[in-house]
């Protein structure tokens, strides 16, 4: 048995045999030409065939994996027709009087090596799009077949890479999962992988040798388990086991309205860290996200995130959920989330202390960047911003004011931004909860954070072990804060919501929808058991 280590892009447990994924042979020679503008001809009509080609796929993507994730066949057919990129191939063929397979191969490196070299990651990821669309006008040209899988039974896919137009265009009734030594978790493939729900390793380096080899893949764990032991092999077919006993749980209840049985409706949302959790929020059917918690792309970063980076990622997240709504809370480290690169003081109670908005305001170039970036992405999707850890009506004033002065600067710049991004509050401290009457009529929404709320209202540090007896989620005081904060919500108009942990809390559930809560965000394996009790109210 032997165990390979890579980095997971998507969770879930395959049991099967290896194949290793045939590429397409379409192996380019240089061929003197005397009529160069024939050449370019068969450029032409090729390339119409590859945008059809590639039309046909984004059909096929739209009903596996949603517009969203069929997007990048559309960006494909627009690089197709880029006059930079025709113009290159052109020039190869009437200056070297070259055949067009040598032309467009050649282009295809330039460009490529060219988007490589770039410093940003979202550019240099792109690098593997012009390889993509050049390959594909090369089969067309020289009339060789896409590749693809030698297996008749279902099999753990192991490629060098794997490009969007690969993996899309494979039956996906014989692929059990996706294994690459190469691949980022930013590129297409892994978007698209996470978004058909499909377990998937990158950065593993398997030897050929594995070719129809039994293995495992461990997408939670980032592993591939090679020739397996019994003892190995059941207990993870143990574990593959529970892993379709909750899909059986998704089939029954995906699109299906959370309702009770009297008509009562609520939004079921999900909380997320990161892009990668997405596809969890798609699988598991959440209405939308209710809380991205946009401090792990600082957590994760070894400096400020620039106002590009963040842009892309939360245009990202907003594209992949196609319209559905996308709550982001902005940057709320402090407490028990600490950054280096912050040089902040050691505090003796950081729970307390120097934290979440108050940060935000007192470093308002901070702020500001995020904001940029929510705001040009705001027109990919359907964005929300939460402000998190209010305790007065002035701080929520001078957001505003902040927030005014970053739509002065796109509008003067000329970047396209939404107006009309529906902007709300945490409610986590009680003195939020005893102003919500007050802060109803500054914002759109409340989202309730039960977690830090439950700490502040008991006085109880929750990272404190010593104290977990007497820590009580379900204390009356914060079940009547919660009743609280939602009805002065409803005197004005908007609407309140859970993004705690507790929201996941099924023993709670009804109470809540008997407070009139419009919406609860919680983990999205937690969707559909909260959907189920709340269907099965009267």
């Amino acid at each position: 048995m032997r165990v390979l280590e890579g980095k997971s892009v998507f969770s879930g447990i395959a049991i099967g045999k290896v194949s290793i994924y045939q590429k397409a042979d379409a192996s380019v020679k240089r061929i003197h030409v005397e009529d160069s503008e024939s050449e370019i001809a068969r450029v032409n009509e090729a390339k119409e065939k590859a945008v059809a080609q590639l039309g046909a796929l984004y059909d096929k993507a739209v009903q596996e994996v949603g517009e969203a994730g069929a997007a990048i066949f559309e960006v494909h057919q627009m690089m197709l027709d880029d006059d930079d990129y025709l113009d290159s191939i052109y020039n190869i063929i009437r200056t070297e009087n070259v055949n067009a397979e040598y032309a467009v191969a050649t282009t295809g490196d330039n460009f490529s090596s060219m988007f490589a070299q770039m410093d940003d990651d979202y550019m240099r990821a792109r690098a593997a799009d012009i390889k993509d669309i050049s390959d594909r006008l090369v089969r067309v040209l020289s009339g060789c077949g896409d590749g693809g899988l030698e297996s008749d039974e279902p099999v753990i896919v192991a490629a060098e890479d794997l490009a969007p137009s690969e993996t899309v265009q494979m039956d996906k009734s014989k692929v059990l999962a996706f294994v690459t030594r190469k691949g980022s978790s930013n590129s297409h493939t892994a978007i698209l992988a996470r978004t058909m729900n499909i377990p998937a390793l990158i950065n593993i380096e398997y030897d050929d040798d594995v070719n129809g080899v039994m293995a495992i893949v461990d997408g939670k764990a980032g592993k591939l388990i090679i020739e397996p032991d019994e003892e190995t092999l059941s207990t993870y077919r143990e574990m593959k086991e529970e892993e379709l006993r909750q899909r059986a749980m998704l089939k029954e209840l995906k699109g299906k309205p959370t309702e009770t049985k009297s008509g009562r409706s609520l939004h079921l949302y999900a909380n997320i860290g990161s892009t990668g959790d997405v596809a969890n929020v798609l699988a598991n059917d959440a209405e939308g996200i209710g809380l991205f918690r946009s401090e792990f792309i600082y957590l994760e970063k070894e400096d400020y995130p620039t106002e590009e980076e963040q842009f892309q990622i939360y245009k990202t997240v907003a594209q992949n959920m196609a319209g559905k709504k996308v709550i982001i809370r902005t940057l709320d480290i402090g407490a028990d989330k600490q950054i280096d690169y912050f040089q902040m003081a050691h505090e003796e109670n950081p729970a307390m202390g120097y934290r979440a908005i108050r940060i935000c305001l007192d470093r308002p170039e901070v702020f500001k960047t995020q904001l940029r970036a929510l705001f040009r992405a705001s027109m990919f999707g359907s964005i929300s911003i939460m402000y998190p850890m209010i305790i007065s009506v002035n701080e929520v004033r001078q957001i505003k004011e902040i927030v005014a002065e970053v739509k002065k600067e796109l509008t003067e710049q000329g970047v396209p931004f939404r107006d009309d991004v529906e902007q709300g509050v945490m409610i986590e401290t009680p003195a939020a909860v005893m102003i919500s009457d007050l802060l109803a009529k500054e914002v759109d929404f409340f989202s309730i954070g039960t977690n830090d709320l439950t700490q502040y209202t008991l006085a109880i540090d929750r990272q404190n072990a010593k104290l977990d007896n007497i820590y009580d989620s379900h204390h009356e005081a914060v079940l009547r804060m919660i009743k609280m904060v939602v009805d002065n919500a409803h005197k004005e108009g908007i609407w309140a919501g859970i993004c705690g942990e507790l929201g996941a809390d099924t023993t709670l559930t009804e109470r809540f929808v008997e407070m009139g809560l419009d919406e609860l965000s919680v983990s999205p394996t937690f969707v559909l058991p909260v959907r189920k009790v709340i269907r099965d109210m009267d």
